[in-house]
């Protein structure tokens, strides 16, 4: 931008073209603040005709406005010039010391400051406090304290689940289920054996109300408890089907029975059992497993996922279905119309729905691609 020099002209905008190229892309996009293509109109307008009156009229702001940004333009000499400048704002009331101390408190447990009757913060609970242990703060509002946690992302009254497994072997046990899952040893079947229990059938003290448009099924809250059943299954993770049995306990026996239909189904073949550390898993004084397996010429292998990591069961997927699609929302009047919905839809799952789990391990960050299973 140049200027020209003399009294008369001492005000005048003069524009190269990129410069008034600029300003035209301001005017033209929809992105930019309403205030700047005001300015930047103004600007134009003042390099075609340097009255103000006139850049009045045609942007339709007052002389006010037009002799500020043409002053603050020429003083600048730059397109920044129509940029709002960054502004001082209201003082500070709260001091860095007084947030950290609102953070600090956020983060540890309530009963750390003298709130043994609680186990997590809530937004009041935490400035009622705060302002008990600091009387000199006693300004400092429910907002204040909302604003501080805000700007640090901390929600001290959510509580997300977290799994995590404490076993010393983590790594190695999941490799070695994760090789499974990538390629079973030829002459082998994999199937990840897990118990589901505490299926209630419940039935409803009132009807269930249908669907309607612009209405959702209705159920009634009160419920009436019919009795529970044990669900035991072997899930192929590399064909996607699942034997499975509904049984009234879960017992050593229970699976004992269960397991010797599972060696007569696979009667020719290596069996590689995936399952978790429960107690009726192990051998326990009785050598349950070490004898049923010289029963069955020594044909089961056994692997046994990590501690507090029965997530590794490619089972727990499939009932994860079952739960969503059958258990849910379902209503059983009796036991049997539970063990009914259950086994059709294990039946109908075998026959139509069996596939393959598309399972994905990323639990520690060496994992190397034989222990990924996609």
């Amino acid at each position: 931008m140049e200027k020209r020099q003399g009294p008369a002209a001492t005000r005048r905008i003069f524009l190269k073209a990129s410069e008034r190229k600029k300003l035209r892309r301001v005017c033209r996009r929809y992105s930019f603040p309403y205030r700047m293509v005001i300015r930047a109109k103004v600007i134009l307008q003042l390099n075609v005709d340097p009255c103000v009156a006139e850049a009045t009229r045609n942007v339709g702001v007052s002389e006010s406005f037009v002799r500020r940004w043409r002053a603050r333009f020429l003083d600048e000499g730059r397109f920044e010039a129509l940029v709002d400048k960054r502004r001082c704002g209201r003082p500070v009331e709260i001091d860095a010391v007084t947030r950290c101390e609102v953070i600090s408190m956020a983060c540890g447990e309530p009963k750390d400051f003298g709130v043994p009757y609680r186990d997590v913060w809530t937004l009041d609970s935490l400035q009622h406090r705060f302002v008990e242990l600091h009387p000199k703060a006693r300004w400092i509002s429910r907002t204040s304290v909302l604003r501080i946690l805000h700007d640090k992302q901390l929600r001290p009254h959510r509580v997300k689940m977290w799994l995590h497994s404490p076993d010393p072997l983590f790594r190695a046990k999941v490799t070695e289920i994760c090789k499974l899952y990538l390629k079973p040893p030829e002459g082998s079947v994999v199937l990840c054996v897990d118990e589901k229990t505490g299926m209630q059938a419940l039935g409803r003290k009132h009807p269930v109300r249908g669907p309607a448009p612009g209405q959702d099924r209705r159920m009634d809250y009160e419920y009436v408890r019919n009795g529970t059943r044990k669900l035991i299954a072997a899930f192929n993770p590399h064909m996607g089907e699942v034997y499975a049995e509904v049984r009234e306990e879960r017992t050593a026996e229970d699976l004992m029975e269960f397991m010797e239909e599972v060696a007569v189904q696979n009667s020719t073949l290596q069996v590689h059992i995936v399952w978790d550390n429960l107690n009726i898993h192990h051998d326990g004084p009785s050598k349950r497993w070490t004898e049923f397996n010289a029963r069955h010429g020594g044909r089961f292998r056994f692997h046994y996922t990590p501690l507090h990591a029965s997530w590794v069961n490619q089972v727990e997927l499939l009932f994860g279905i079952l739960q969503r699609r059958v258990l849910r929302y379902g209503v059983f009047n009796s036991l049997e119309a539970l063990d009914e919905a259950i086994i059709g839809f294990l039946d109908h799952w075998n026959e139509h729905e069996a596939h393959p789990f598309n399972w994905t391990f990323k639990g520690y960050r060496s994992q190397t691609k034989e222990a990924k299973v996609v």
